[in-house]
């Protein structure tokens, strides 16, 4: 067969491309801008809340917790936390997950973790979604984390429990 050619019309040396095909390319081509854009109009917080809670019961996960965070972070609305048996497990809750809110026609902001699956973690938009190993949830502890001052301390709860009537 024949030499390839020294080089090639619209390319520079190394393969990379010229400044005019570089001022070609765009960043909001459709299946970017699809991937990263919410329905117009995203579905209800509890829409997505119970859609969420029906992927995780489907795939059995262990310890769902949901975390109320809207006094606290304008992230989200709502934390679910859940345990898988396993890095299969795991991942297998989150896909479901995903599944689910696209059925919603909600695409995810974004997936963590699926690679180690030891903590994956869905991003819904209202509803962040953390599906742990057991051993990983109980390292970071998320729901301590997120519901520090919730309850009354407990001096508080003595007093209120009967301690104001004795003179």
């Amino acid at each position: 067969m024949g030499k390839a050619p020294a080089s090639r019309p619209g390319r520079l040396a190394y393969n990379r491309p010229t400044p005019s095909i570089q001022s070609r390319a765009h960043l909001t081509n459709t299946a970017q801008v699809i991937k990263t854009r919410l329905p117009n109009p995203p579905p209800a917080v509890e829409t997505l809340l119970r859609t969420v809670q029906g992927a995780v019961a489907e795939l059995k996960a262990n310890d769902v917790v949901e975390i109320d965070v809207r006094d606290k972070t304008s992230v989200c609305d709502y934390m679910v936390i859940a345990s898988g048996t396993s890095t299969r497990h795991v991942k297998a809750i989150a896909d479901e997950v995903v599944r689910f809110a696209k059925k919603l026609d909600c695409q995810p902001l974004g997936v963590e973790g699926e690679s180690e699956a030891e903590w994956v973690l869905v991003d819904l938009g209202d509803v962040v979604v953390h599906v742990m190993l057991p051993r990983v949830r109980e390292f970071y502890a998320l729901e301590r984390l997120w519901t520090v001052g919730d309850e009354p301390p407990q001096d508080q709860d003595a007093v209120e429990s009967g301690g104001g009537d004795r003179d």
